[in-house]
């Protein structure tokens, strides 16, 4: 592969992610949550699986938890997981959109790496494509990323939720990822989309062994000072339970330190599950921070 150009490299003129509809979502203060809604039967977390209207339910609630935005997404991409046809992530995502846009007014991203059905979802009321395969899986993504001037993530992924752990291999992650990461950049800003559209995600657990996963948290600062806004998705993944030896179920405080740490290193988005705890650890963060020497009478402690 051909090294990116250097060109490729960006400094945003503000950090905060523009819609299509003008509307800023800023991210240098502290990163936004984005909640998870899984309209799909076979999801790595059971808790995050939901359909039709419990998917809207779920969609509210994280809403009222804090989410700044949603992700809703109809196709599992779990290790090992196939494809799944057009016609039934239609059904499964776009009347869920419909109804979530009615009742809620934070920004919803759909996860799709197939162009109709992104166009459909953006039509019932989505504002951001989240595209697991950097808008290489469909040419008539990207167009039409370009065309209506929504934001969009480009993640790293190596082959296919199909392939992609079978024996992943990296000498450096960090270097790899990041430069394979500004060549699908390139390949997006080719076929007519602005810079300002584009969210880069280092694809955590998307073709990653263990170690290949705590580097490139431990080195996010690498990602973040291409100039992209940076989405980190770790929330409850198997690199967690590994170093930890836990199930799905039992990753939430691994998840939090894992947050914790991308929010210091600048991440611009946290994909979550967990939007109530996330919000906590981020308030919290934020308190510690901002701390100073009373002066005046003893604050209540």
């Amino acid at each position: 592969m051909r090294a990116p150009s250097a060109c490729l490299w960006y400094t945003a003129p503000m950090k905060a992610l523009r819609l299509a509809s003008g509307a800023l979502l800023p991210y240098e203060r502290r990163p936004l949550i984005m909640g998870i809604v899984n309209t799909t039967p076979d999801s790595f977390y059971p808790g995050s699986r939901a359909s039709g209207e419990e998917a809207v339910r779920r969609a509210v609630a994280l809403v009222e938890e804090g989410a700044d935005l949603l992700d809703i997404g109809a196709e599992s991409s779990r290790p090992g997981s196939d494809y799944v046809s057009e016609e039934e992530e239609l059904a499964r995502l776009v009347p869920v959109v419909r109804e979530v846009r009615r009742l809620v007014d934070v920004p919803i991203s759909v996860d799709t790496r197939k162009a109709r059905v992104a166009r459909e979802a953006l039509d019932a009321g989505a504002d951001i494509v989240n595209d697991i395969s950097a808008l290489r899986d469909d040419p008539d993504l990207a167009r039409l990323v370009a065309e209506r001037g929504v934001p969009v993530v480009l993640m790293h992924m190596r082959g296919t939720p199909r392939t992609m752990q079978i024996d992943p291999h990296y000498d450096d992650p960090v270097e790899e990822v990041r430069r394979e990461l500004l060549s699908f950049v390139e390949h997006a800003l080719e076929a007519g989309v602005h810079r300002d559209q584009i969210i880069i995600d280092p694809g955590f657990g998307f073709g990653k062994r263990r170690e290949d996963n705590l580097l490139l948290l431990k080195h996010l600062d690498v990602f973040v000072s291409t100039g992209y806004p940076v989405l980190v998705g770790v929330s409850r993944k198997s690199f967690i339970g590994l170093t930890l030896g836990r199930e799905v179920e039992e990753r939430l405080s691994g998840t939090l330190a894992c947050h914790y740490h991308a929010a210091l290193k600048g991440a611009a988005i946290l994909r979550v599950h967990d939007v109530k705890a996330t919000r906590d650890l981020i308030l919290m963060k934020e308190a510690v921070e901002g701390a100073t020497l009373p002066s005046g009478p003893a604050a209540e402690s």
